[in-house]
């Protein structure tokens, strides 16, 4: 990565309620919370897998005014992530509950706040805030909304060629109007989703082959990464007539909340290092597998912590050691 290369989050930092349970309640049913804590979460988690590896991280998107916000601002400041746009003083930031499950499965409800309200100046503004070479990240999350989701899709195609679109379609994908999706898709240089999100945008089929499926509606030279949670992720790497299997690292998870945001943000982290595609895929696998063996939404680790679990040759391959 250059000294001038960031990764930058076109998309949302909301605070994250999380509660433990030991499983979901039945439908109109109630459950007894084990643990409660209050987080920054949603976009914060993949900044921080990507600063804590070494990358410039960049916030730009929106932040309102009142706890949640102060909460979202402080820990952005904490992590050394800086942030594009000014404070937003007609109301708070958004939250989402988290409820983690005893399997280590977690469930959401997000509720927005100003966070989904963009004006066409701020979306100027995000654009106009993007430098050559930097590495943006784009949410379903965003796109989503009715608000937003135009003013991000227009943003985003005009993005210049020197700038690298990664794409994170998240769980709300199927609820994305086509005349918002499809111009990210076309300038996406990377797609990264779950299996779940896989199949729903290939309309079927194991993650293999939805892989092979979402290649085929990206622009030539665009890859393509369907994470697996344990199994590691499959990916359609860009000029490769593949699709490759890039095994995972067996843990003991505890919480899987945000591990989808850390495989995305040390990908990026550790692809605008220079590494291959399927390197950076593989340092991406460890990242998750170290994040889910913490609890917390937001819990990458540190280049120090991924060389200690990969070990020093492992470590190099990945572009860390």
């Amino acid at each position: 990565m250059t000294a001038d290369s960031r990764v930058v989050l076109a998309g949302n930092v909301i605070a994250d309620l999380v509660i433990d349970v030991p499983a979901l309640p039945e439908r109109g049913g109630d459950v007894i919370g084990t643990r409660t804590e209050l987080y920054a979460g949603g976009g914060f988690n993949a900044l921080t897998a990507a600063r804590r590896l070494g990358a410039e991280a960049v916030y730009a998107g929106l932040h309102g005014t009142g706890p949640y916000g102060e909460l979202v601002r402080s820990s952005l400041a904490a992590e050394g992530i800086g942030t594009v746009l000014p404070v937003r003083t007609d109301g708070d930031t958004g939250f989402c509950v988290a409820l983690v499950d005893g399997g280590g499965e977690r469930t959401f409800v997000t509720s927005f706040g100003v966070d989904a309200r963009m004006t066409p100046g701020e979306a100027e503004a995000i654009g106009g805030a993007v430098r050559g070479g930097d590495l943006v990240q784009v949410s379903g999350y965003g796109l989503v909304m009715e608000v937003n989701g135009p003013l991000l899709a227009q943003m985003v195609a005009g993005l210049p060629d020197d700038v690298r679109v990664c794409f994170d379609p998240a769980p709300l994908v199927a609820d994305i109007p086509a005349e918002v999706l499809e111009p990210v898709l076309a300038r996406a240089d990377w797609l990264s989703c779950n299996a779940r999100e896989a199949g729903i945008m290939a309309g079927g089929g194991d993650p293999r082959e939805a892989a092979v499926a979402l290649r085929g509606r990206l622009r030539d030279g665009a890859g393509v990464l369907v994470r697996a949670d344990k199994d590691g992720c499959w990916l359609a790497a860009p000029g490769s007539g593949d699709v490759v299997h890039v095994p995972g690292f067996p843990v003991d998870a505890v919480d899987s909340n945000g591990a989808g945001d850390a495989h995305v943000g040390a990908f990026l982290a550790l692809l605008g290092r220079g590494v291959s595609a399927y390197d950076a895929a593989r340092g991406a696998n460890a990242a998750a597998a170290l994040a889910v063996t913490r609890r917390g939404p937001a819990t990458g680790p540190t280049v120090e912590e991924l060389v200690a679990f990969l070990g020093e040759g492992g470590a190099r391959s990945v572009g860390v050691g």
